[in-house]
This record gives structure tokens, sequence and C-alpha cells, in this order.
């Protein structure tokens, strides 16, 4: 289960209105929540009496999901295993990084007789970071089942898993969630903390929730049912038994329940989960703009509204706002004939819109309204989008500067004879970072407190443009200068360095 401390950090995905309909032909196997069925268990108005007959109806088709997975962490001690492994406090292990068996325990729920099972993707992959070993489905009554997986994706966390049985399974279908109301009763069925099957009853406190994190699918179902650790991936039903959401995040600063939980809704999931069952792409709209949320003082500050709009901070060249003449500064107020508000946000529309569309956005700029024609292009990877991203305020315990979801930083000779770590430099990054693109360099990602480097002044976020007046353009190139330079046995390297806002400069720095 993700979790969320004033902000939940949860990526979804939206896609277009649909049903899903996962009947399958296997002699009288019907889905557990059959419309037929249904009438004779659910009361047409007012509170159920009980959910007793909803509940036995509709479990069958729940799953507990367990996997086994090795895990790359980034070693948050770089010098660990050598012999200045103290200076960050000892630990284990070397700076590169370091795998270990992990295992998750989940929910999903069966929407086929033939055996796919829907699930987060988070269940079944650590953070998106897990080599999966193997997954077991677990049905109600015990019975365990290997499980492939058939596909996943990480933007909308979801996955959709194959199992294999000598009978048609139970299954369920999805409803429509676009036509749930704030305060429908619906209940939650799931494996919380692990203890088998559960469900829990609650009504829908929001429907379209957007809870802040800026992502593209922030667009959830909340609930007052009780949502825990282990619910992710697990079913929420309406009275009609019909799968309305995929339980996915909780709000809570103490880590349990305490009536705010978040579900992908099944408008959004449906089409996904079809397009993964049948081993489809999942392309998604991308224009290249990097947005800010309206606040009171942003909009006060641009003569605008709060809630209406999105404020442009950046726009990355080449990409379809660029070449449609946006730039940063930009308020953008409609787009493809949508409004942009909270509910129906920038990324939202441009995701949910397919690449190659010409469309017609509305933006304010210096106080005047006017039209630009933009091409949307297809969004590249999640971990395409972290490769090219940093954070240089970001803590050093993440060496990478971006949830070790980036390519390999320097190596253990540059971080044991220099007391630093770096990561290549990309277009993004050096835009990121006030350089200019053709920059070519290393960014330093981490500083060991106690190295000459740190006495120096180095830092987080500073480029490495050359070592000893050879140019460094991948950290490979300035790992083969320290070893040239300890081979010579030089007591320093001279690096030249660039700093936001600030000429180049060459500094020597220290071996160790």
């Amino acid at each position: 289960m993700r979790y969320a401390y004033g902000v939940t950090t949860a990526l979804l995905l939206a896609g277009s209105a649909l049903t899903l309909t996962t009947g399958f032909a296997a002699g009288a196997q019907v889905a557990q929540n059959d419309s037929a069925q249904m009438k004779t268990v659910v009361p047409r108005g007012g509170a159920p009496a009980s959910f007793a007959d909803l509940t036995q109806q509709l479990q069958p088709a729940v799953v507990n999901i367990s996997t086994r997975q090795r895990v790359k962490v980034q070693n948050s001690n770089p010098f660990a295993g050598t012999p200045f492994g103290d200076l960050f406090g000892g630990g284990q292990g070397g700076g590169q990084p370091q795998t270990r068996e992990a295992q998750s325990l989940g929910s999903g729920f069966v929407i086929s007789a033939d055996g796919y099972v829907v699930t987060n993707n988070h269940v079944i992959t650590a953070d998106g970071q897990g080599e999966i070993e193997s997954i077991t489905v677990t049905m109600t009554d015990g019975t365990d089942y290997p499980a492939k997986l058939i596909g996943r994706d990480a933007a909308s966390d979801l996955a959709v898993l194959k199992i294999t049985g000598t009978k048609p399974f139970p299954f369920v279908k999805f409803g429509d969630s676009r036509n749930a109301r704030v305060g429908d009763w619906i209940i939650a069925i799931g494996n919380p903390f692990g203890l088998g099957g559960t469900v829990t009853s609650g009504i829908i406190s929001a429907v379209y929730r957007n809870t802040g994190t800026g992502s593209a699918y922030d667009r959830y179902l909340q609930t007052d049912a009780s949502i825990n650790r282990g619910n992710s991936g697990g079913p929420m039903f309406d009275m009609a038994g019909n799968v309305i959401g995929i339980n996915n995040a909780i709000f809570s600063p103490t880590g349990g329940s305490v009536g705010i939980g978040f579900a992908i809704p099944a408008e959004i999931a449906a089409p996904i989960v079809e397009k993964l069952r049948a081993g489809q792409a999942i392309e998604r709209g991308y224009l290249g703009v990097r947005i800010q949320q309206l606040s009171d003082d942003l909009a006060a500050s641009v003569g605008l509204a709060k809630n209406r709009g999105e404020f442009i901070q950046s726009v990355e060249p080449g990409q379809g706002a660029a070449k449609a003449g946006m730039q940063p500064g930009d308020v953008v107020v409609r787009v493809d004939g949508k409004d942009v508000t909270p509910d129906q946000t920038l990324s939202f529309i441009v995701a949910n819109t397919t690449p190659g569309k010409r469309i017609p956005i509305d933006v304010i700029r210096d106080g005047k309204r006017m039209t630009v024609q933009a091409v949307v292009g297809k969004r590249p990877t999640e971990e395409e989008l972290a490769q090219n991203s940093f954070d240089p305020d970001a803590q050093q315990g993440d060496p990478d500067g971006f949830g070790g979801k980036g390519k390999p930083s320097a190596g253990p000779v540059v971080q044991q004879a220099l007391g630093i770590a770096a990561i290549p430099l990309t277009p993004q990054i050096a835009r990121q970072l006030g350089a200019s693109e053709d920059t070519q360099g290393v960014v330093i990602s981490a500083v060991d407190a106690s190295a000459d480097a740190a006495a120096k002044g180095l830092q987080r976020g500073d480029i490495v443009l050359s070592a000893n007046y050879k140019p460094v353009a991948t950290a490979a190139d300035l790992e083969a200068v320290v070893r040239q330079a300890k081979a010579e046995n030089r007591e320093a390297v001279l690096l030249r360095i660039q700093r936001r806002g600030q000429p180049p400069v060459y500094m020597p720095i220290r071996l160790r």
C-alpha cells in the first residue's frame, strides 16, 4: 500500500471512459457480480441491512498476491567496505548498487473465468525496481497458483497476471465509476497486513480527488472504508457488485488507516487493463512542459482566479509545446476544448490525448488570452523521465538524485579517491542546473563531508567539465583520469567545475 504523508505520492493513469466486460464463456460459469444475481442480494434503496450476501457472492474472486523478487538498492554509504567506510558512519557493502531479496503482499481480483488477475504494479515490483522471481496467487479457499506476469504499467500502477486451473475461476466485472456519487455505499475486499480475506465498508467521500502531486493521473475515488497495507490492488465494489475502483493509496500520518483511502477509478483502470491483457503498448500524450498549479499568490501575481488554469514553469525544446510557441510564464486555461481545473488538469487532458493529434491550447500571456495549435507527442516512459530529472536539493542518501532510477553513478575509484559520486549530464538535467543543453560533463550527486572535495566547496549539482585538462563526458572518463593520476603517484586532480550562475573555475582536489 502506498502512503501519503501530507500529499500522496502515487502515480496514476487516466484513460478513456469504458466499461470492461470480461465474461469468459466457460460452461455455466458467470461473473460473481452478474447483475441478475446481484438483484437478489442488494436492496434497491437505503443502507443494506447487511453486506454478508454481497460479500459471499464477491469474495471468491478476490485473491491474495505474494511475490519473491530481487531488488537493486543503492547503498547509502558509497564508501562502505573501504578504509573510508567509517566516514559515513560505517555500514556494509560498497558504493555500487547491492541486490537483496524482497517479498511483497497485496491483493487482486480475477476478471475472467480463464484466470486473468488485476492488481497494482507496486505489489509485484517494489516501486518498479524489483526483478520478479515468482508470483503466487492464493484463492479464498487457500489454493495457491503460480502466476505469470502478462503486462504492467508503472505510470498507472496497474498490472495483469495470469493463472491456470483445471476448472473455471470465479470472477468479477468492472463497472462504470462515472456514475459514482459522493455518499454512495462501497465495500473493499483485500488482504490488509497479510491477514487474509478482509472486508470493510464505507462510502465514497470524494470523486476525482486531486491530491496535489502534479502527476498526469492524480485522479482518485476517495473513501472512508478502512484501507491498509496489503489492500493494494484489491477491488472497491459498489452495491451492485461492480468493481468501481482499485485500492491504491492512503493518506496517513500514522501508517494505518485514518479514513482517507484512494482508489483508481474503474473508468481509468479498465481500458488500461484491457490493453495490458491484450499485450498492447500503452501510449499517452506529451507536450514537454513543467507545470505548477495556481496557488493564491501565483494567481494574484498574474491577475487570475485561483483554481483555473496551470502555470508553465519551463518548456522542453523540440517537444510539442515549444514547437507551438508556448513559453515559460504562460498560464494554460483550456486544452482541446476542455477547461483546465484541479479536477481536470493539463497533464490529465494531454495524457489522454492520442499522440500525433493537433489540439488548440488557450493560454494567457502577459494578461492577454491567445490560442496556439500544438501537436501532441508521445510521453516517454517513467524510467526515461526519471533519468532526465535531477533535484539539486534532494538528500544525499539518494546518490543519483532521483530514487535510484537513473544511470549508474561514478564507480568506487572516484568515490574513494575524490570523495564524490557523479552521474551523466543529459540535456534535460543541464537545463535544470542552469547550463546550456550542449554542455558536456558529469553531475556531482553526493560529496563526502570529510573529503577534500567538500573542504574545497564542491557540492551536489556542480558539473565537472574536465579533469586534468581532459574533457569529462561520462563517469568513465572521470574514473580513467583518477586511475591515471594514481598510477603516476599524483596527490591531486585538477577539476574544472561549472556551478549555476557562475563561470567555470579550476579546483585542485586531493586524492585519498
